[in-house]
């Protein structure tokens, strides 16, 4: 009978401990695969670094010219995008994280045309910087899963060059930027479906500087081992901002990739 309870005992203990270990190793859906690293303190610090095949399409708007319509969207991304790059990190202590992202697009090209003048084509440059800071805290976990509130700032800085040929404004081109700050809150999460392949994604939705600010993703992940994983996935970011003259009501989206290495 003692051996039978001990023996009973010692497989609950083993279970527990599976549990455990699986809830740990839940990659962040902002990390979902990553370069990490602890302290003896139990701090986890990680790493991302992504490419964004990312395309715009919206209004944009300088002062002395008319506004824009300009559709550089997926179907035709390379043939506008420059640049495409995003990186995300965290701090965690526990069910309390610090996370950080930051995104860089630069696109150009012939992309639209003035609203109410089709005689004329638009040649549009343009650089965004969109920076997230914020704090989270997980609220549901076990082994195969993990739920996250977040709140934060987003920081943006946006530069753009609007060149029109033909029309009225014929031979016209002005260069105007701006920057702002908007409030952000919303869910994180990830998923394991079986110990090597996992989900992750997020939401969030915002305002301050500009009127509407938000962000979704999902992804889909798979471990090589426990060091390489790789990630790929969608990504959405709109804004609606509009201010003396400067508008910027836009949507950027495309897909996410990223090879990351875990110690």
């Amino acid at each position: 009978m003692k051996i039978r309870l001990v023996s009973s005992l010692a497989a609950i203990g083993v279970c527990l401990a599976f549990q455990q270990t699986r809830a740990a190793d839940i990659y962040l859906p902002m990390t979902p695969n990553i370069q990490e690293a602890s302290t003896p303190e139990g701090w986890t610090f990680t790493f991302a670094p992504y490419f964004w095949a990312a395309g715009i399409s919206g209004d944009i708007a300088q002062f002395g010219l008319p506004q824009v319509t300009v559709d550089a969207s997926f179907d035709n991304i390379f043939d506008h995008l420059d640049v495409g790059l995003m990186a995300i990190g965290e701090a965690r202590y526990g069910p309390y994280s610090v996370i950080g992202d930051a995104i860089y697009i630069k696109l150009s090209g012939q992309t639209g045309s003035p609203v109410g003048n089709t005689a004329a084509s638009v040649k549009l440059e343009t650089s965004t910087f969109a920076g997230l800071l914020g704090a989270g805290y997980t609220f549901a976990e076990d082994e195969k899963y993990r739920l996250e509130v977040v709140g934060g700032l987003r920081v943006w800085s946006v530069d753009s060059t609007l060149s029109i040929t033909g029309g009225a404004f014929d031979g016209r081109s002005r260069s105007d930027s701006a920057t702002w700050v908007d409030a952000m809150a919303g869910l994180r999460g990830s998923y394991f479906l079986t110990p090597k392949v996992y989900l992750t994604g997020w939401g969030f939705i915002g305002a301050g500087g500009a009127d509407l600010d938000w962000d979704v993703a999902a992804t889909i992940g798979y471990r090589f081992n426990d060091t390489v994983s790789a990630v790929a996935g969608y990504r959405a970011l709109g804004v609606d901002y509009n201010s003396d003259g400067f508008v910027f009501n836009v949507v950027e989206q495309g897909p996410i990739i990223g090879l990351s290495l875990r110690f």
